[in-house]
């Protein structure tokens, strides 16, 4: 059984004042019926890590350097963000592969760098509009998977599919496209961990989830939980898909 997930990636946004957002979510839904992690900027990981002890919700970071420590100016180690109080981290994101130029062969060295700090990788895969559009979705998800897995990968990760051109866009594929992305995937996890682990991993789906969609998306085969960007900003929005998720559980 997959304990279902929802991720919330604040991305470069959040204030110490936005932290009240996480106060009136904890209020409201104290004791969720799924697994909950939010990913807030460095910035605040600390005082959010602060804020869910003793609660079940979890913290994560949204990005690692590959090495363990060193003269990276800017960056910041696995063990850095667990010693903050992360438990996961987002790896891979659209953002970073396209504004970064991170290859999926360093995604894959940076879940090493995490798995070894003890923090679950949430590894991120999607096609771009000009890849759907030349039929190549499959292809590039089975590229990408392939060469970000960290070397020896087990169940202990989490994959989001996030389909480049539905972030932030207000545009979500159909639960056919979301099926079939999802259980290519699954397919995919079997030929490198084996039939086991692979049907132990959790699979997000990323891509302007909100509370009017997420039943929806929640509903399709292989969708473990949701890797949210812009609704877990407000308690609100992150609270009802949440519900909707473990009301799917």
């Amino acid at each position: 059984m997959r304990h279902r997930l929802a991720a919330g990636n604040w991305k470069m946004h959040g204030l110490a004042a936005d932290l009240a957002e996480i106060d009136a979510l904890l209020a409201a839904h104290p004791a969720p019926a799924c697994e909950v992690v939010v990913c807030p900027p460095a910035t605040l990981l600390s005082r959010l890590a602060a804020r869910l002890d003793r609660t079940p919700y979890m913290a994560g970071g949204q990005d690692c350097h590959a090495a363990p420590k060193g003269a990276h100016t800017g960056d910041i180690a696995a063990a850095m963000l667990a010693d903050a109080g992360a438990s996961f981290v987002i790896l891979g994101p659209s953002e970073r592969r396209a504004d970064h130029g991170e290859t999926s062969a360093l995604v894959a060295a940076k879940a090493r760098a995490a798995r070894a700090a003890g923090l679950t990788p949430i590894l991120c895969l999607g096609e771009t509009e000009a890849e759907r559009d030349a039929g190549r979705t499959l292809e590039v998800l089975s590229a990408q998977l392939a060469e970000s897995l960290p070397d020896g990968s087990d169940a202990a990760l989490v994959l989001a599919y996030e389909p480049v051109w539905a972030i932030g866009s207000g545009r979500t594929p159909t639960p056919a496209q979301i099926a079939e992305a999802h259980g290519h995937l699954r397919s995919q996890l079997a030929r490198h961990l084996g039939a086991g682990p692979a049907q132990a991993v959790r699979l997000l789906y990323g891509g302007s989830v909100k509370p009017e969609n997420a039943a929806a998306i929640f509903a399709v085969p292989e969708v473990d939980g949701a890797l949210v960007g812009g609704a877990s900003l407000k308690a609100a929005e992150f609270g009802a898909i949440i519900a909707a998720l473990g009301a799917a559980a």
